[in-house]
């Protein structure tokens, strides 16, 4: 029994509104204690809920504050708390006979019986748990002090109603066991504290804001919905974990793929040397044995023709000295003896003729000839394929005339046309939307959300989510340009920045000369045959996106992504530098292959 001096009506209300129902809850049950007991790091639970809890686990967890212990702790029964438990279960069943009366006896008589408030103890209880709770100190001043509390049985509990205040104020039981009032934080229009939490609005109230502003929300516990939440603060931290690891993977994945391409790329280089090294080897072995047999063909000409000269030779020497003996002979007047000298000059004259006598030479070479040229045929060929097979374990193979029974990527054409609603103000579209080119003036153009208003693009009428799709582009005359496709989803207002990871895989040329891809970082190359037209290839399925020089039949580069959304070719002609890129980008129809 509790004896208080004078103003018990000022003390009272402070006692009844010390302790509420949801300060004795388990906060793994959400009931009233059973058996409480208290782990190392001070939190309270009915014993057979944390024995539950840890039941075949290999690290013992607070399940509040998370804190872990070496050693499963061994617990025993908060005999206090549970004496207070047992106080307050008795308690509610008073209250629950009487009709919620309070009783309050103050010099051993009933001053008053009231009705309890929501969420009140009574004073009985509320010194049974101030006996176990607080320890006994010095009294200060006298006893017949108009503000001191005496407690019954214990004369030296002499205690100020503002000590008082600020001791049931620094240590209070809580659902999670003893804890400071000082970290409570209190509601700022009924100064209570903040013990739950509106789903409706998802702020934390006081019971007295659940009673009036909240009355037909969906109200809950505040250490409930906390414990709710660090469930799946669990939960969420384990998938980004998942993450973070799946992408770890990914990131070993791509750079083993990057050293063993590069290995690839070695051992491809060492075999494209040596076959290109046998293939030389082989013209120059065919080069020596053609100027060996041409070689051989002169000198038996020239042989046979010196054979010749030299018969000549001498059957014009014996011509000249007849026709001298017979000049002289011609002058002789002895008939006798110019007759028999006649007759002797006139007889055994060559009778060889050289008409159809001439000097030819078959070197034999045409068949030679062919091979070589057949040879060299091939190989043209055969270089000609060489991106293509090189490529092919970035790109998938490539659909460039890769197997006859597999299609060309000109059998994947499409009609591509320009869409009018999506082209920067200062673009002029052909009638037939398949030429595009910037003019000096700004249009008056509605400003709809799919039109691009800083960067003079365009974007395809007709989007992509599946297939695979092929179109041609002119671009000869231009100095700068960009080509390519983007997402549906891209951002068309202000300043944008072209990359794969933004939406945009595109091919560009500036000041003529410089291409580049842009990727992060961009990637630059150099072309020594500037493309007239160039190819766009799309694979929605693999995620590739293809550019080509349409005219060589010539990969030039190609993006490997993955594709979420619709994407739509995308044409930039770029500013016209005054006159000097005023050349249209052109949509032309592309030929099949024969």
């Amino acid at each position: 029994m509790s004896l208080f001096s004078t103003n018990p009506s000022r003390a009272m209300p402070f006692l009844g509104s010390f302790l509420s129902e949801e300060q004795f809850q388990c906060s793994i049950c959400l009931d009233i204690f059973d058996n409480p007991v208290s782990t190392p790091c001070g939190h309270s639970f009915c014993m057979t809920c944390i024995g539950c809890y840890w039941q075949g686990v290999k690290v013992c967890q607070c399940p509040l504050c998370k804190e872990n212990f070496k050693k499963k702790p061994e617990l025993h029964i908060n005999r206090t708390l549970r004496e207070i438990t047992e106080q307050f279960k008795q308690m509610k069943g008073d209250a629950g006979a009487c009709g919620g009366l309070e009783w309050e006896r103050v010099q051993g008589k009933r001053i008053e019986e009231r009705p309890l408030k929501q969420r009140q103890l009574s004073g009985d209880l509320f010194l049974v748990m101030k006996r176990k709770l607080l320890k006994p100190f010095p009294s200060k001043g006298s006893q017949n002090d108009s503000h001191t509390v005496v407690i019954e049985g214990t004369n030296s509990d002499i205690i100020q109603p503002q000590e008082l205040t600020t001791r049931v104020s620094r240590r209070r039981y809580t659902l999670s066991g003893a804890a400071s009032a000082m970290k409570v934080p209190q509601c700022p229009k009924h100064h209570r504290k903040l013990d739950l939490f509106c789903k409706s609005d998802g702020e934390c109230i006081c019971s007295e804001c659940g009673d009036t502003d909240h009355q037909s929300h969906q109200i809950i516990s505040a250490e409930k919905e906390w414990l709710n939440n660090k469930t799946q603060i669990d939960i969420t931290e384990t998938k980004i974990q998942e993450m973070i690891e799946q992408r770890l993977r990914k990131v070993e994945e791509i750079k083993f793929s990057l050293a063993e391409i590069k290995m690839a790329a070695e051992r491809e280089k060492q075999d494209c040397m040596r076959v290109i090294g046998a293939l030389l080897s082989s013209i120059e072995h065919s080069q020596a044995e053609l100027l060996e047999v041409i070689e051989m063909r002169r000198r038996s000409v020239e042989h046979q023709a010196e054979g010749m000269l030299r018969e000549l030779d001498l059957e014009v020497t014996e011509l000249r000295m007849r026709s001298a003996a017979l000049a002289k002979l011609a002058q002789t007047d002895c008939c006798i003896s110019g007759l028999r000298s006649y007759s002797d000059n006139n007889t055994h004259l060559p009778d060889k003729d050289w008409t159809g006598v001439s000097v030819n030479c078959n070197f034999e070479t045409k068949s030679m000839y062919n091979s070589v040229c057949q040879l060299l045929e091939h190989s043209r060929e055969e270089l000609q394929k060489l991106p293509e097979i090189y490529l092919s374990p970035l790109t998938d193979q490539s659909p460039l005339k890769a197997h006859p029974k597999v299609k060309t990527i000109q059998e994947y054409a499409v009609d591509v046309i320009l869409d009018p609603s999506t082209a920067h103000s200062r673009l002029i579209l052909s009638e037939d939307r398949k030429k595009v080119w910037c003019g000096e003036k700004h249009q008056h153009v509605p400003n709809n959300p799919e039109r691009f208003n800083r960067v003079v693009c365009v974007l395809g009428q007709e989007g992509f989510t599946s297939g695979q799709h092929y179109w041609e582009v002119e671009v000869g005359g231009k100095t700068d340009w960009d080509l390519g496709v983007a997402s549906h989803s891209v951002n068309r207002k202000g300043k944008i920045t072209f990359s794969p990871s933004n939406g945009f895989w595109l091919l560009c040329l500036r000041d003529r000369t410089n291409y580049t891809f842009r990727t992060e970082p961009s990637t630059t190359l150099t072309l020594n045959l500037k493309p007239q037209k160039i190819g766009v290839f799309v694979d929605y399925d693999k995620g590739q996106v293809s550019f080509y020089n349409a005219e060589a039949k010539m990969l030039i580069y190609t993006f490997m992504d993955t594709f979420s959304e619709a994407i739509y070719p995308f044409f930039s002609p770029c500013t016209n530098k005054s006159g000097k890129n005023d050349v249209p980008l052109t949509i032309t129809p592309v030929l099949l292959p024969d």
